[in-house]
C-alpha cells in the first residue's frame, strides 16, 4: 500500500485529463529562467505544467533560498490562486523552456460549473500536492540532512528532465544549488551527505556527476508510513 508521501510525490495529471482543462485555459511556453510570478503579487487561478518544470523558491537572503517543490509535467502551481484576494507564496520561475496551461478564477469557476465530472482530477492533484508540502514540513522537522536529502532525490527521480536513458537519477555540478534549496541545507552539507551515499552504495561517482539507481531510493522509503525505513538506511551515514 502505497503511502500519502508517494502518492504525493508520483501524483500527476495524464495527458486524457488536461485535454478538459485545457478548453478552459491558456498556454503560453516560458524561455528558460523567466520569472513567471513573484512572492506577494496578486494571485488568481492555477497553471498546470504541460512540458518542462517551474522550479518554485522562497528568497532566504542574497543568493540563498528555500524550494518547497518543483512542479513538473502533470502538476499545477499557483493554486494560492484559487482563493479570493490572495497572494503568491513563492516566486516561480521557468528552470528550462516550460509549457504552461493558467486557468484564472473566472475560467476555473467555469469549469467547474459546466463540467464538474471533469474537474475532479484536477481537484485530486491540487490535494496530493498539498499533502506533499505537508509531508516535506515533517521532514524539515524531524529528519536529518542525509534522510531528507533521500527523499528529495527520490522526488527528483521521477522527472526525466532529471534521469538518463535508461532511468537512473542523474545530478550534475549546477544541480547542486537546487538540490541545497530543496534540503533546507548548506553545499557542504549536500556534498557529504552525496559523498556517505557513494560509501553506502546508494550513490554512483563519475567526475563530478552523480548516478542513482531510483530503486535504491525507494527500498529506503520503504512503504510504512513514518520514517522508519529511511532512519534505518542513513542510520549509519549521519547522526541524528
Amino acid at each position: 500500500m502505497r503511502t500519502a508521501r508517494a502518492e504525493a510525490r508520483r501524483s500527476r495529471l495524464t495527458s486524457e485529463e488536461v485535454v478538459p482543462i485545457a478548453a478552459y485555459g491558456a498556454k503560453a511556453t516560458w524561455p528558460a529562467g523567466f520569472q513567471l510570478y513573484q512572492r506577494g503579487a496578486a494571485a488568481d487561478g492555477v497553471f498546470v505544467v504541460l512540458n518542462g518544470h517551474i522550479v518554485l523558491r522562497n528568497k532566504i537572503k542574497v543568493g540563498r533560498g528555500f524550494v518547497p517543490v518543483i512542479a513538473t509535467m502533470g502538476q499545477t502551481f499557483g493554486s494560492e490562486g484559487l482563493s479570493p484576494n490572495s497572494n503568491y507564496a513563492t516566486d516561480a520561475s521557468a528552470s528550462e523552456e516550460t509549457k504552461t496551461l493558467f486557468l484564472s478564477g473566472a475560467q476555473f469557476r467555469a469549469f467547474v460549473r459546466e463540467q464538474p465530472g471533469q474537474t475532479l482530477p484536477l481537484l485530486s492533484q491540487i490535494m496530493s500536492e498539498r499533502a506533499y508540502l505537508l509531508e516535506k514540513l515533517h521532514e524539515l522537522a524531524a529528519l536529518n540532512v542525509d534522510q531528507r536529502l533521500i527523499s528529495t532525490l527520490s522526488h527528483l527521480s521521477t522527472d526525466r528532465s532529471f534521469t538518463t536513458d535508461d532511468g537512473r537519477l542523474k545530478l550534475e555540478n549546477n544541480h547542486h544549488r537546487l538540490l541545497c534549496e530543496m534540503v533546507g541545507a548548506t553545499r557542504e552539507s549536500i556534498a557529504l551527505a552525496l559523498s556517505r551515499l557513494v560509501s553506502a552504495g546508494i550513490a554512483e561517482r563519475k567526475g563530478m556527476t552523480f548516478l542513482i539507481e531510483p530503486n535504491s531510493l525507494a527500498a529506503g522509503l520503504g512503504n510504512g508510513h513514518d520514517s522508519d525505513s529511511a532512519l534505518s538506511m542513513t542510520r549509519g551515514l549521519s547522526p541524528q
